[in-house]
């Protein structure tokens, strides 16, 4: 079963990759291929047509972070607790509490025995997961928050429903990637609890306690990489917010709703999707914070990468041709490269 989610992921990863990588390739032999794919990923201001067939309303961008909140939620919670009870990083057995001790019904020796069969290595590798996860879930929350609050999005507004099943899918399957090595025991640790919670009935189980510490002390234990990588998550996530800020304002300021103006501040007076760039910078964290070692993690970031170039380099066509005035000086998505 791990190796078949595992691969499940890869391949979704690199199937959703390769064509878009074929689309940045600068050829006219390609263009067909390339106005195909854009047809699928435009939205907004850049799907300018009067037909809504195959179309869904822009602000159900907000049923992508409610799916990510509480799928990440679920996969957090449970991980967490998974590597609580069976990968503890320190070298005695972690004080019994009565949230795992709830969902788990076993007793304190059983669950150290079981622990200590666990090796190092992999007692790591899970609470890695459990620090991505937690990162993943501070960025989904924030994103939910401004859809909701920040973006003012037009009545007429559109988005292909390819794009919207692909940002269901992305927000499936990117929490799941961050996690998906020891994904079967996970599955099986949860139907055990839960089947013994059935049997048990929850007068049987115990009281309910909660020490936070004993819940983050692990995660002080983690190495170097984790930290950088949560350095880097959170300087993408900082600028991300300030940018969806400025664009937030700027639609609030219009007049009227389909009316655009050229933004300015933060990362805006370099490159026309700074937001995007934010988000590579996200995710790039999160591939330092795992160590660098998973190969579905690389794949969830080149994804990212590609998809979100190949949505900036329209965008910033898009403002060269609306705008006279555009600033020269600015790029699609990389400084001074691209």
């Amino acid at each position: 079963m791990e190796v078949g989610l595992v691969v499940l992921l890869r391949t979704a990863w690199i199937a959703g990759t390769l064509p878009i990588l074929i689309a940045l390739v600068p050829s006219s032999r390609l263009s067909w291929f390339r106005d195909l794919l854009l047809g699928f990923a435009k939205r907004g201001k850049l799907l300018q047509s009067s037909s809504k067939k195959f179309t869904v309303p822009q602000c159900f961008f907000c049923h992508f972070y409610v799916l990510a909140v509480v799928w990440t939620t679920f996969l957090l919670v449970t991980t967490w607790t998974y590597a609580y009870r069976t990968a503890p990083l320190v070298s005695e057995p972690f004080i019994y509490s009565s949230i795992p001790s709830y969902l788990t019904g076993g007793s304190l020796i059983f669950s150290w025995l079981n622990s200590r069969s666990t090796p190092m290595r992999q007692r790591y590798m899970v609470w890695r997961s459990v620090f991505l996860l937690l990162l993943m879930e501070v960025q989904v929350s924030r994103r939910l928050i401004e859809t909701i609050y920040v973006f003012n999005y037009s009545p007429t507004a559109r988005m292909h429903i390819f794009g919207y099943l692909t940002g269901l899918f992305f927000y499936t399957a990117a929490p799941l990637s961050l996690c998906c090595n020891f994904a079967p025991e996970l599955y099986e640790f949860v139907t055990n609890r839960v089947a013994e919670f059935i049997v048990k009935g929850k007068s049987q189980m115990p009281a309910i306690e909660f020490d936070w510490w004993e819940f983050m002390n692990p995660l002080m234990k983690l190495g170097w990489r984790q930290w950088i990588g949560a350095t880097i998550f959170f300087w993408g996530w900082i600028h991300q917010r300030r940018c969806h800020a400025i664009l937030g304002l700027l639609r609030d300021q219009t007049e009227q709703v389909d009316e655009y103006v050229i933004p300015h501040g933060d990362w805006f007076e370099s490159v026309s999707s700074p937001h995007y760039l934010a988000e590579i910078v996200i995710y790039a964290g999160l591939l330092v914070a795992s160590g660098g070692a998973d190969l579905t993690i690389w794949l969830l970031f080149g994804f990212v990468v590609v998809n979100l170039a190949f949505a900036a380099v329209e965008t910033h066509r898009w403002y060269l041709r609306k705008f006279d005035n555009y600033p020269s000086n600015r790029f699609a998505i990389i400084p001074f490269l691209y």
